[in-house]
């Protein structure tokens, strides 16, 4: 049964003019988002990044400087990078990243792009760069890049331009860097189907600046440092920086922006201004509202800032740290999406995991937090998931790209993960799955992880082990893929 939705009754939001350098006023509704208590840490050695992103005058493109400098836990001869938007859904609209400089320690080297799931002929998702001599563990790499971003023009992805409505918006569309922790560099295949294959420690954003023309307004990621006039008549520079994120997410162009501040978090929501089914006000009531919801559920919401922006697309929701995209959806279902692409900033965002090899760990729980938030668990019933995905829950993205259906996808991991978690949390009690989920959620806090750590935090819990095995959570490629 859907729960109604309470709208806060006492959040104050004022919209924001498109004039240079213009500044979100705020209020503050104490009562609106419940305090989730103290957040983790993160891990003191995260790589830190510094980008600098000027767009295109037209927003069909950018151009880009980034700085990254990171210290590997094991010896290394290479940098490996991932360059996600050549992957085939964001590729087959015209979308491309190509880096088009290197300096490793001060010295320019040469780059090695290899295809890795991007279409032939194409840029390909994982470029390499040779180090000028390895390095052992604890040595710290200083990297520079510099990259070209084209905007394809589309209504599906994560990564897009509006030339009519002067919107464009981009995340994980700048060169991201594939060194996780204990593993060694993670170069899994892009898919062909809109679902995410990225495994991404996280970094210290120490700078973003986005140099746009005057009249735009930008969303990013993190926290608002100010603004200032650019070098250039009538551009404007926007300043942002974040403790600790995966990836990036900017949006650009005119936009209504809305804005509240509740117990420290700011939120923003910017929607076309020519207009939208759904208002700016009723987006951002639905963000204040299952924010607060969620941080009772699992916990303190990881970071200060949660910026949201609605294109003119078909796209349903699309996540990042801090940022979140959505289409330019109704009224129906919007609880839910909000509920699930807000989940996501604990799974992947907090706890990450490897998404090509592990879909199910952020997925599967961001839908069950959705459920459970919007009181829409009868939606998800055992007695309903589809024989031909039954047991599949443990099957990487290649296997479901092989299918080659995103609803064959959605029912064996969305729904069937679900459904799976609901139940265990029926058998063994929502107080004792809940406490230990939020444990799961602070043990695992800004790290990557894999179907042995869920095993391993609700070992207390028989029951949802033995369900979740049941479903081939535990299952990985090796003995399940048949695909090799």
């Amino acid at each position: 049964m859907r729960v109604p939705l309470t709208r806060p009754s006492v959040v104050a939001v004022l919209a924001c003019g498109l004039m240079a350098g213009c500044s979100v006023a705020t209020t503050t509704d104490d009562a609106s988002v419940t305090d989730g208590g103290p957040r983790a840490a993160p891990w003191p050695e995260r790589p830190v990044v510094e980008v600098s992103i000027t767009m295109d005058e037209d927003l069909r493109g950018a151009r880009g400087s980034q700085v990254i400098e990171f210290t590997p836990d094991d010896r290394t001869c290479e940098v490996v990078l991932r360059t996600w938007p050549n992957e085939p859904s964001s590729a087959d609209e015209g979308t491309s990243l190509e880096i088009t400089d290197a300096v490793v320690a001060d010295e320019p080297v040469a780059l090695s792009v290899q295809q890795a799931g991007a279409p032939e002929g194409l840029l390909g998702t994982v470029v390499e760069l040779a180090l000028p001599a390895c390095v052992d563990a604890g040595e710290q790499v200083e990297v520079a890049l510099d990259f070209r971003l084209e905007l394809g023009e589309t209504d599906e992805e994560r990564v897009g331009v509006d030339s009519s409505a002067d919107l464009a918006w981009f995340a994980g569309a700048v060169p991201v860097l594939a060194w996780e922790r204990g593993e060694g560099w993670v170069r899994d295949k892009a898919v062909d189907l809109p679902g995410e294959t990225a495994t991404t420690e996280d970094f210290e954003l120490a700078s973003m600046t986005v140099t746009a023309p005057e009249e735009y307004a930008v969303l990013g990621t993190g926290s608002s440092t100010g603004t200032q006039a650019a070098g250039r008549a009538g551009w404007t520079e926007h300043r942002f920086e974040a403790p600790a994120v995966r990836n990036l997410a900017v949006s650009v162009g005119r936009f209504e922006v809305r804005t509240a501040q509740v117990d420290g978090v700011r939120i923003r929501v910017g929607v076309p201004a020519a207009g939208t089914r759904v208002g700016a006000r009723r987006w951002l009531d639905a963000h204040v509202e299952y924010l607060s919801t969620l941080q009772e559920q699992l916990g303190p919401y990881p970071y200060d800032d949660l910026w949201v922006t609605v294109t003119p697309t078909r796209m349903s929701g699309i996540e990042s740290p801090t940022a979140l995209f959505y289409g330019n959806v109704g009224r129906r279902g919007l609880e839910s999406l909000v509920a699930h692409e807000l989940a996501h900033q604990w799974f992947y965002s907090l706890v990450g995991n490897n998404q090509a090899r592990d879909p199910w760990i952020d997925e599967s729980f961001a839908t069950f937090a959705q459920a459970v938030a919007t009181g829409t668990e009868n939606d998800f019933d055992l007695d309903d998931i589809d024989p031909d995905v039954a047991g599949y829950l443990g099957y990487p993205m290649e296997y479901w790209d092989e299918e080659g259906d995103f609803d064959y996808y959605y029912e064996g991991i969305y729904e069937q993960g679900a459904a799976v978690l609901l139940a265990a949390r029926e058998r063994v009690g929502e107080d004792r799955f809940d406490a230990t989920l939020r444990d799961y959620l602070r043990q695992h806090a800004h790290g990557i992880t894999d179907p042995d750590d869920v095993e391993a935090a609700f070992e207390e819990l028989p029951e949802a082990v033995e369900l979740l095995r049941e479903y081939g959570a535990f299952d990985g490629p090796a003995t399940n893929f048949p695909f090799g």
